[in-house]
Order: C-alpha cells, then structure tokens, then sequence
C-alpha cells in the first residue's frame, strides 16, 4: 500500500511527465476554461492562452521545458494546431463572394495591408528601438487580422451582406501578401537577400505552386470521388494533404504554414461548407489540435516580464494602440472612397480589428523555430494584444450589427419583393442507406443549416400480410442512416410507416410534417407501357401537391462542373418557384459550380431576387430559349453537368404538351450525366367541396393520357419515315 501511495505521488510531481497525465490535464484544460470564462466574456482563444501561461514553465510549472521541446508530446499537436488554423482560414473562405465584390475587396484588401506595415514599420524601427527584419516582421502582424467576430454578424444575419463581403475578400490579400512577407524574411533570415536567394526562393515556390494548383487538385478530384461513401476515409486523406503542402512547403524553403494555407485554398471547392466532411473538419480542429496551440503559446510567455521594468508593458501599450489604429484608419479611407455608411464602416473595423490566428502564427515563427528575430517582449506584447483586439472587435462589431440591421428596417431590406424562406423542411424517401447515399448527401446540401430539424427520411411500406416485417426491417436501416449521418450538425429525422400505397404514404406524411420539398430517388428507367398507363411518379404527383424532386444522382457531387437549368416559359410564375430556385442556388453555392440557366429573362430575373432574398451568393449567366428543345443546341454538353429541369405539372400555368417529349428526348441526349426533374407544388382546390367521393381528377387524367398516346404513336411514324 504504502508502494502505492508513493509511485502515486511521484506520478504528481512537479513538473508532470507521465505522458498520459499530461495529456489529460490538457484535455481538462480545453472543457472548462472557456466554461469558467464565459461568465466573464472573455473569448474561448484567450481562455486558453491564459491557462498555458498558469500551467507553463514560467507559471506554476505543471508541464515543464521538457514537453515543450521539438522532441515533447505538446510541441507536436500545437505544431498540428497551427497548421490546422491556417488550412481551415483557407477553406472557408467564399470564394463566390469574394469574385462578387473583387474591386471593393482588393482596394480595402491594399489598404488594411499598406497602412499598418508603412506606418508600423517606422514605429517599430525607431520608437521600439527593433532590428529592420524584426521591424518588418512585426509591421506584417499590424497588417494581418482574424475573422474572431464574425459568428456575432452570423448570428444577426448579416454574413452577406456587402460590408461583411468587402472584410472577407480584403482578408484573404492581406493574408496572402502577409505570409510572402513571413517566406522572404524566414528564408533571409538564414542567409543574404542576393540574387541567388531570389533565384532559388522564385524557383522552389513556382514549383511548389505547380504541385499544388495543378496536381493536387486532380488527385483530390479523383480520390474524393472513388471515395464519396467513405467519410472517414475522405477525412484522412484531407489531413494527409495538409501536412503533406506543408512538408513541401518547408523544401521550398517557406514555412509550413503558407503550404497549409494553400491547401485550404486548393481543396475549398472540393469540400462544401454544409457538408459531413467539411462539419468533420471543424469538429476535430476546433476541439482538439487548435486548442493545444492556443495553450502552447500561453506556455511561451512570460508574464513576470511585465514586473521587471516599465518597457516590456510600453511595448504592449504601443503594439495594442497602433494596431487598433491602423485598421480602424483602413476601415475609415475605404468608407471614403466608396461613400458607405458609418455603420458600414464599423462593421469593416470590427471584423478587421482582432488579431487571433495568423498574429500568433507569425510571431512564433518569428520567435522560435531557430529564427529568433523577435524576442520575449515582442511575444508577451502580442498576446496582451491579441486580448485588447479580440474584445474590442467583439464589442464594435455587436454595437455595429445591431445599427445596422435598424437602419435595414428603416431604409427597407434587399429583396423585400421575395420572401426568406424560414420554415424549410425536406422530405427524402427512402427505404435502406445502401444506394441511397447521394440522396441524403443532396438533401443535406440544399438544406439550410440555421432551421431547424430540415430533413426527415420516411420509409413507407403497404399494408399487406408483411407490413409489420418490413416496418422492423426498415427502422433498422433507418438508424444505420442516423448512425452514418451522425458526423453533421443537421439533425435527421426517421420515420417508418404503412399506407394503401408508398405514394399516398409519402403525401400523408409530407403534409403531417408539413414539408416543403419532397426528394425521390428516380434512378431507374421508365419504358413506355408505364409512361403510358400510369406509373409511381405519376401517382405521386396526383396525391401530392408538395415540390417534388425526382433526382437520379450516380455520381459524387464533387464531379459536378456546373448546373444546367432549364425552365420552361412562366416557370417564374408557378407559387413554388421561389421554395425549388433557393435550394438550387444553394446547391450551387455549397459546391462553388455555375448555374446556366436555359429560359426566359423573367425566369432569370426572379431568380436572381430569389437569391438576393436568401443572401445567397452565386454565378448564374442566363441564355432565353423559345422552346425546350432549344437546350440540345445551345448547351455544350459536359460530363460535368447536373441537368435540373423544371417540368410543370399538367394543368399549371407554366405547362405545355411538349415538356414530356422534352424529358424522354433528355435521357437519351445526357444517358451518363446525373439529372432532376422538379414539379413545383400546387395548392389544389377542388370546385366539388360539398362532394368529398367527387373531383376533377379522371377528366383530366383522361385528357393527359390522350395526348401521351398521340404523341408516342406520332414519334413512332416520326421513326419509321426516318429509316425509310
């Protein structure tokens, strides 16, 4: 016993080097510092800092010098860590709204950029009393900034709009232009900036972006899609790209993390934001690798500095003023040069002003990793800015939201003439996962992630002598597709039911949920004797008034090029034109891929309000059509076309005879290209109220299976004249 207590009291001595210990006091460290500081409003990053500068060397000396050397367990996962901050900042950049505001984007972008690093660098050169190289390297810092406040403007709508847009798109610049800056002045700081250097620095990064933007590209396309089944797999390979550009950016003779970086840029559109691997991503780095980094650097400083004399706190004094100056002066000039409002302007400012991510990336390169351009001072000045920004950002940026969205009110909205879909809700029809994957997967990114429970997965059955076996059989297919969707926030719905019929099942529940859209796995062919006298599909349509997406999706959607969208004449007029466009340009923006749209200009025109309305960013170039069959000349057929048509249901004012030609005549025009076919929804009203056993509906199926009939006997001529 007593052995016991004294190996237990050795494990606990300080510092801890139980590698398994260590681990866990970290972990610990992670699950409730933000809890205890949450109370105080002090953001989560900071937390953590301030835990590893308590259980660091220079603190209480719970995790010694030891773990934290190049060979320790904590070196490892923060240097994992910082590599993880700088791919996720590139892979979650919007790219479409960044083409969107360019102009506005690259003049605030050269502002935020020139006006910190051209007076930050005299700053730090005579008033700091710093070397040139450090001067420089410290004035980069000013210029960069992290996004830290931008889930207060998610949570207040206002991602899209366009002063949020100008501050992504300037922070993708800056960032970019700031890490060349780290590259030339790591690179020089191991040899002479002469002619040879340039030379080798040129050639190694053109052809490490060779590597990058040209094959890594190709083989991420083909791996991701041979693999669209396997999340877990998908994640692995992701990561190994990572670390992979950042290996490669070390041979080149940069740091790691501009190889990071750039391959979030290169995989950005090949892994949707609303997506299971994208929500992977984020999980694992936010909960584990990020914060270890955090710690990691709250492990470096060295708070008793600030007790050692005046300057040390000067130094903060001055890095923390200048940096909330200088970007406050960037937001200010581009209010000027492109008369916008004040609260516009605020809103620029506090997004722009924390330093976070990228700051602390370039000053522990700067100070450690065998550089030492900066010293201590220059680090513990960082971190005490880091705090200052980080909450001045918050506070700006929640003051500002909240102007903003009353003087939206008060001016009146974008897109007042559409209405913001609120309550979304997807009904997807399935029976097992197998097979089936795609159709979640499409659901999932159409869907938007804010509302709330949007997708349930029904499986419907007929009431027959095996009703009660196949109900047992398909909950538990539908728990192995709870269980495989598990990794996304989007919470799935399951359910397991008996009809007379599926299609009358599938109505009765759509309108028990009250669902919006229905989606249907249509990847079998249909012959004619079923066109002709009656199949599921036109069933479904006559006892469901839902939109209804009959989707046949062999291919992973990574494979996707473009959408080509065709829209019969007054589409744009149909009551659900707005509840199917939304989810199509979502689709579009989700996988960063261009809407062609085959139609009229009203089709066009409504469209784009519809996606104004929804703030939803996308690429649309639009050519009119006389006729369906117009399609077949004027699109240039890719393998990479998603087909979406809008075919009208019979009797609604966008329908013509000719729409059902139009689709047999698609199937043979596009056999290996993935396509949907949409029936908007029709409020139905039967003129015989007072008469439940009494409709409308025989008339005109009979009239509709009339002018099939002619149509299939005239093709058939049609046929036999051509091989005469």
């Amino acid at each position: 016993m007593d052995y016991f207590f004294e190996h237990l009291l050795s494990e606990f001595k300080l510092p801890l080097h139980n590698p398994v210990l260590v681990f866990s006091l970290m972990l610990f460290i992670i699950l409730l510092s933000p809890i205890v500081l949450r109370k105080a409003r002090i953001p989560a990053i900071i937390g953590l800092i301030l835990s590893g500068v308590v259980i660091g060397p220079k603190g209480f000396n719970l995790i010694g010098s030891e773990a934290m050397a190049a060979s320790g367990n904590i070196k490892l996962f923060a240097t994992i860590g910082l590599l993880y901050i700088m791919f996720i900042a590139g892979l979650e950049l919007d790219l479409t709204q960044f083409k969107k505001y360019i102009k506005k984007s690259l003049t605030f972008g050269l502002l935020t950029f020139f006006i910190p690093i051209v007076l930050g660098y005299p700053l730090c050169l005579y008033a700091l009393h710093l070397s040139p190289m450090a001067s420089l390297l410290t004035a980069s810092m000013f210029a960069t900034h992290t996004l830290v406040a931008y889930p207060i403007i998610s949570k207040y709508g206002l991602s899209k709009h366009s002063s949020v847009a100008i501050t992504v798109g300037g922070t993708i610049l800056t960032d970019t232009a700031v890490l060349i800056i780290l590259a030339i002045i790591t690179s020089s700081s191991k040899g002479s900036l002469d002619f040879s250097f340039w030379l080798r620095l040129i050639t190694s990064l053109g052809i490490f972006s060779l590597i990058m933007f040209l094959i890594i590209p190709k083989i991420a396309r083909w791996f991701l899609s041979k693999l669209d089944s396997e999340k877990t797999s998908q994640y692995i390979f992701i990561l190994a790209t990572v670390f992979f550009s950042a290996f490669l950016a070390e041979v080149a003779g940069v740091e790691g993390i501009i190889g990071a970086f750039v391959a979030g840029l290169v995989l950005n559109k090949l892994v949707p934001h609303n997506s299971i691997l994208m929500n992977r991503i984020d999980f694992i780095g936010n909960s584990l690798f990020i914060p270890f980094f955090l710690i990691f650097v709250g492990m470096v400083v060295d708070y008793r500095a600030f007790f050692a004399g005046s300057w040390p706190l000067i130094i903060a004094a001055v890095l923390t003023t200048f940096a909330i100056f200088s970007k406050w002066l960037a937001a200010y000039t581009t209010q000027l040069i492109f008369k916008l409002s004040k609260n516009e302007r605020n809103i620029i400012f506090g997004l722009s002003t924390s330093h976070a991510a990228a700051t602390l990336a370039i000053i522990m390169v700067g100070y450690g990793d065998g550089h030492g351009i900066l010293d201590i001072n220059i680090v513990n000045g960082t971190i005490l800015l880091i705090l200052f920004t980080c909450m001045t950002a918050s506070f700006a940026t929640e003051i500002a939201g909240k102007n903003l969205l009353i003087e939206q009110a008060e001016n009146g909205d974008e897109g007042q003439n559409e209405t913001k879909l609120r309550n979304q809700h997807v009904l997807v029809s399935m029976n097992e996962l197998q097979g089936n994957e795609s159709i979640l997967d499409f659901g999932i990114l159409i869907s938007d992630s804010k509302v709330i429970n949007p997708i349930s997965v029904v499986s419907v059955h007929e009431n027959n002598v095996d009703a009660e076996k196949m109900i047992r059989k398909s909950r538990k297919s539908l728990e192995d597709i709870v269980k495989h969707f598990s990794g996304h926030e989007i919470k799935i719905n399951t359910i397991a039911t008996i009809d007379l019929n599926i299609s009358s099942g599938i109505a009765r529940v759509s309108k028990e949920l009250v669902s919006d859209i229905v989606i249907i796995n249509d990847s079998s062919r249909i012959n004619l004797l079923k066109r002709l006298v009656g199949d599921d599909r036109s069933h479904l349509l006559d006892v469901c008034d839902k939109t209804i997406f009959f989707c046949r999706l062999d291919q992973p959607s990574i494979n996707y090029e473009r959408i080509v969208l065709v829209c019969p004449a007054f589409a744009e007029l149909e009551p659900d034109f707005a509840i199917w466009m939304e989810r199509i340009l979502r689709l579009a923006k989700e996988l960063s891929i261009k809407v062609n749209l085959y139609g009229t200009e009203g089709a066009y025109e409504r469209a784009l309000k519809v996606g104004q309305a929804n703030k939803i960013d996308f690429e649309m170039s639009a050519y009119e059509i006389d006729s369906l069959d117009d399609v077949f000349l004027k699109a240039n057929k890719k393998s990479g076309d998603i087909v979406v048509v809008c075919a009208s249901r019979f009797g609604s004012v966008s329908y013509t005879p000719e729409i059902d030609g139009f689709l047999m005549r698609l199937e043979k025009a596009y056999p290996n290209n993935d396509t949907i076919i949409i029936y908007p929804g029709q409020e139905k009203e039967n003129m015989f109220t007072n008469y439940d056993d009494i409709t409308g509906n025989p008339i005109s199926v009979g009239v509709e299976t009339i002018q099939k009939i002619g149509k299939e006997v005239g093709s058939i001529f049609k046929k036999n004249t051509d091989t005469e």
